[in-house]
């Protein structure tokens, strides 16, 4: 393809902690020229990730981190336009890391996967059937492994990560907890997702008293989101052999210096709990199973989901911002 513009956002400063719209910049460049074995991909969605922050941070994480100057890393699904590998041929749909632009000239190993065609719409490989539903889902079903009756507490169990892990613990038949900030999410979580009891963490005075009068049981899995003071009442509160996911610290503004608290191997000691971190791509070779489950369940109506849909390019710099605060209502997607 020839001629034409690409739209970009850029990593215009490092963040000071959460990134704002002033750290991004929009530029345009050519559409790029494709290499042997490139393919090129015309975005239609651009992902909104709590990882996103990690990426640019002044400590990496488990990815290298990106560079001042560099375009925005981000998963994001579109059409192949234009190819020069025979495995992806034009009139195809992908899923992976193309970045925050309009067309992205791909590498094979950047694809997650093909995107199914089953009527669904194409937002949700970002979401519920993307990176954030898979996360829920391996989270829960590898490393919490929730049991029929076992109580499960999840936190940011309105977030589009959260409340599919929620929902998993659900199907497979688990009484489930969520912990969330404000009303609106409290309702969505019982209403939409099915919780069978719900914390409001912004409400609550005493988060361990609300816990306790929650989960009167005792808590066999946690899936974590958000690491912090939550986290610590929930380890008071767990029950023998409880696993423990750890998806995720958004408590935390900042990594440095490193956050320091309470420590867990008491707890973990004397109730032989497991906890544990995870990536989704540690599962990779199991997506295809995932993905079968996760696109039965919603066909089924045992899955749900909530999209918050910003429009355009111009949106994507302060989207960051906006999903730290909070102040969305479902998986925060771009639509170019």
């Amino acid at each position: 393809m020839t001629g034409g513009e690409n739209r970009q956002i850029w990593l215009q400063s490092r963040p000071n902690g959460i990134p704002r719209a002033s750290d991004f910049g929009l530029r345009t460049a050519p559409i790029p020229t494709l290499k042997e074995g490139q393919f090129l991909v015309r975005n239609a969605y651009l992902s909104v990730d709590p990882a996103m922050r990690g990426w640019i941070a002044d400590k990496s994480t488990y990815w290298p981190r990106l560079e001042v100057g560099d375009t925005m890393r981000a998963y994001s699904v579109g059409e192949v336009i234009e190819s020069r590998n025979p495995r992806y041929v034009p009139g195809e749909k992908v899923m992976g890391i193309f970045g925050w632009q309009d067309y992205a000239a791909v590498d094979e190993p950047a694809v997650y996967y093909k995107v199914q065609d089953n009527g669904l719409p194409l937002s949700l490989w970002l979401g519920v059937l993307g990176l954030n539903g898979l996360t829920g889902y391996f989270g829960m079903t590898e490393v919490c492994q929730p049991k029929p009756g076992e109580t499960v507490v999840v936190s940011t169990a309105a977030g589009s990560v959260g409340s599919a892990a929620g929902q998993v613990a659900r199907i497979k038949g688990a009484r489930v907890v969520g912990i969330t900030g404000g009303a609106e999410k409290v309702q969505q979580c019982l209403d939409e997702f099915g919780y069978d009891a719900v914390i409001d963490y912004k409400a609550e005075p005493d988060i361990d008293a609300a816990l306790k009068a929650a989960c009167p049981d005792g808590i066999d899995a946690y899936f974590d989101n958000t690491s912090g003071a939550i986290h610590d009442a929930v380890l008071r509160q767990i029950n023998l052999h409880a696993r423990i996911a750890i998806c995720g610290t958004a408590s935390f503004a900042s990594w440095d210096p490193w956050p320091e608290g309470p420590r867990p191997e008491r707890h973990l000691l004397v109730k032989r709990a497991t906890m544990r971190g995870f990536l989704t791509p540690d599962f990779e070779d199991k997506y295809g199973r995932a993905l079968t489950d996760l696109v039965t369940w919603i066909q089924e109506g045992k899955l749900n989901y909530r999209e918050d849909m910003l429009e355009g390019m111009e949106a994507a710099p302060g989207s960051i911002e906006t999903l730290y605060s909070g102040a969305n209502s479902g998986k925060l997607v771009i639509r170019l």
